[in-house]
């Protein structure tokens, strides 16, 4: 590991030498990774900083979607404070791009050769007008089910393939006397269960509906399905769902009082944190019907304007920190997501790991990969949050069935564009 940092660290000085910046200083870094699964994974970013002997100011803004976050770094970059680097997704990045308010990574990446390890559906959030903006950690995919597996060997042992499979494997867990679904109610929880959902409805038709934003496909049958089939999960959650966080969802499978959860593989940092071993406590599915597709998510370290050279080194530092191979490695071992490099060996990665690289590659050569509806990679935020409002309805009983939902929904999309 001394050999790896010693490396990174001429690298970086090569950097700085070659862009006349002078010696980095501390980092200020705002983020939401603030559950023991993220803290842990957080911890080996900060601790390859420290080898380089620059600090870490913490920042952190507790919550799972990072809406928190970003409202409290609206209130930093109008009092004319921005951070050294923030936690983004998606079209967030691009917005603040759009304001002028972030930096340039073109002399890091050209330098590590970004453009040919960095797949692009991940640019088309780094990047804006041509240039790097952002350096991505990782690529979390979203259409997960997270399988107690003494919970799955009581229900009958097999893992669900199709949505008629998962409602028998709920409803035996339903008379096991567990909570068979742990879910947080919260709206980006809510819309992480639906993508799912939309996807099992077929590739073409996700595209169609969150991608392209077809008012036929938000309104029509398959959407109506869809939200017919979220009613119908509501009816495995416990009665104190609402607001849940999504951690403590995590921890009800992670002890027994629940049978599965729906979520990104970020709760796979969770399972680990406590002690848990892949297909010995927990099973990793992909959501039935949505086997060979992948909706993802991507967290991104977007460098904000800053003046000195000393703050600009830091940002360059930390780039270079995050986009090294061997970071990208330890880093998503620990956090249960990809690497963000094509580059990046499986070998110390588990079962479930193996499977989302494996899964992520095939999927980007099928073109079956895209962002994720929940997570802002597939639309801009206002159309995002019109959807959320649409289906945390649907979940709390607003609609008469899932056709006035689909309706709702295509009414909200065209108003929000």
């Amino acid at each position: 590991m001394r050999g790896f940092f010693g490396r990174k660290m001429t690298m970086v000085a090569a950097l700085l030498a070659t862009t006349g910046m002078a010696s980095a200083e501390d980092v200020e870094v705002l983020h939401w990774w603030t559950s023991g699964g993220e803290a842990a994974a957080l911890n080996v970013l900060k601790d390859d900083l420290a080898a380089q002997g620059i600090g870490w100011v913490d920042m952190p803004v507790a919550g799972g979607g990072g809406e928190a976050a970003m409202t409290a770094l609206r209130a930093r970059v109008t009092a004319g404070d921005a951070p050294t680097a923030v936690q983004m997704l998606g079209f967030d990045i691009q917005d603040w791009a759009a304001e002028g308010a972030l930096g340039n990574l073109n002399d890091v990446a050209a330098a590590e050769g970004w453009d040919a390890v960095i797949p692009a559906a991940l640019q088309r959030f780094s990047k804006y007008d041509g240039n790097w903006i952002a350096a991505p950690v990782n690529v979390h995919s979203t259409n997960w089910i997270w399988i107690s597996k003494s919970a799955l060997d009581a229900a009958g042992g097999k893992a669900p393939e199709t949505w008629d499979e998962l409602v028998t494997l709920l409803d035996a867990m339903k008379a096991n006397g567990i909570t068979p679904i742990a879910h947080g109610g919260q709206a980006w929880q809510d819309a992480t269960i639906f993508d799912s959902l939309v996807l099992a409805e077929g590739t073409d038709f996700y595209k169609a509906a969150f991608v392209d934003l077809d008012p036929a496909a938000l309104g029509g049958e398959k959407m109506a399905d869809a939200f017919t089939k979220l009613m119908k999960m509501r009816t495995y959650f416990d009665d104190n769902f609402s607001g849940r966080d999504w951690n403590l969802a995590s921890a009800m499978v992670i002890n027994g009082e629940a049978g599965m959860q729906f979520m990104g593989d970020w709760a796979k940092g969770e399972f680990l944190k406590a002690g848990q071993v892949p297909g010995t406590d927990f099973v990793c599915i992909r959501f039935p019907g949505t086997q060979g597709a992948v909706t993802f998510n991507s967290d991104q370290f977007a460098m904000f304007n800053v003046q000195g050279d000393g703050k600009k080194a830091a940002q360059a530092a930390m780039a270079t920190a995050i986009e090294s191979p061997g970071f990208q490695s330890a880093f998503n071992v620990v956090k249960g997501s990809a690497p963000a490099r094509t580059d990046v060996p499986d070998t110390d990665f588990d079962d479930c790991g193996k499977k989302a690289i494996k899964d992520l590659a095939e999927a980007s050569a099928a073109d079956t990969l895209f962002g994720s509806m929940a997570h802002g990679h597939a639309a801009p935020a206002a159309v995002k949050n019109a959807t959320y409002d649409v289906i945390t309805a649907a979940v709390n009983g607003e609609y008469a069935d899932g056709a006035a939902a689909a309706a709702a929904l295509a009414d909200a999309v065209a108003a929000a564009q």
